[in-house]
């Protein structure tokens, strides 16, 4: 599933190709894609604006003149593309946007998972259930230590599982926690609330700096992520700790092990990550 890093580096990319451009038409090839009534969603989208296009957590928001907004969940594998007007249709094509200016716009989504929804702007955060219960931006300004101290001291998790639920932080995924929680030394199993105020400290920042370092990336490929031009994402090149399983740490050199966590594949290092009290 696209992390953070990716979300935001499609974003750009769209930004880049559809800032402005005008929806003349609609073709939702699979139906479940966008949400409720595919016929009044394609009559509403008509002749709409691009005005500009945000991002909450995983969420893509397109926000479309006359006070509306289609949210996007890319899920596991959506991908947007850019063709010329009429280009064939290539399998797993599930949505097209025909723009002005002979561009169409496709949404490509080979397990079908991604959802669209449109809402009136503003209202997502109530509407949509994932933004809804969100936590905070991934950043200096939205994630403070005192909220991180505060809601760690009263969870029964165990880190990783903490990390990834939403609701707690927005836009960690598998990949990016376990590297954030090899650069901080933390086992993740270990309990959330015997988590050390430096642990914090250092957690926060280890968070936000490496989200940053990995979409400036253009983020990490794994499996089929590519960005909105279809290239690929450089970060895999950079990671520490995910995908490493077996070799050497590279602050220790003990080699890393692979183990399940919450149901997730989880790589650490046995000496540098242990569970304390």
């Amino acid at each position: 599933m696209p992390e953070l890093p990716e979300v935001e580096t499609v974003r750009r990319g769209l930004l880049r190709l559809v800032k402005g451009k005008t929806i003349q038409s609609v073709d939702i090839i699979w139906p479940k894609t966008i949400e409720g009534d595919n016929e009044a969603a394609k009559l509403i989208l008509r002749g709409r604006t691009i005005e500009d296009i945000e991002r909450r957590g995983k969420f893509l928001l397109f926000r479309l003149s006359d006070n509306l907004t289609l949210v996007s969940h890319l899920r596991m594998e959506g991908k947007y593309y850019t063709v010329p007007v009429d280009e064939p249709l290539e399998k797993h094509v599930c949505v097209v946007f025909h723009l002005d200016e002979q561009i169409d716009l496709w949404y490509m989504d080979t397990r079908k998972f991604g959802r669209m929804q449109l809402v009136k702007t503003g209202t997502e955060t109530e509407l949509v259930p994932g933004i809804r219960k969100m936590g905070p931006e991934p950043t200096d300004a939205d994630l403070t230590v005192a909220y991180l101290q505060q809601i760690m001291a009263k969870s029964r998790k165990i880190i990783k599982p903490f990390l990834l639920d939403q609701s707690n932080l927005a836009g960690l995924g598998n990949i990016y926690v376990d590297e954030v929680l090899w650069q901080t030394k933390i086992h993740p199993e270990q309990p959330v609330d015997t988590v050390t105020l430096a642990e914090i400290t250092a957690l926060r920042r280890n968070i936000i700096d490496e989200l940053a370092r990995a979409t400036e990336h253009h983020g990490t490929t794994v499996h089929s992520y590519t960005n909105a031009f279809g290239e690929a994402g450089s970060f895999q090149n950079e990671l520490q700790a995910y995908g490493r399983a077996g070799e050497p740490c590279m602050r220790c050199g003990t080699p890393l092990v692979k183990i399940k966590v919450a149901q997730r594949g989880t790589t650490y290092c046995p000496k540098c990550q242990v569970i304390h009290e």
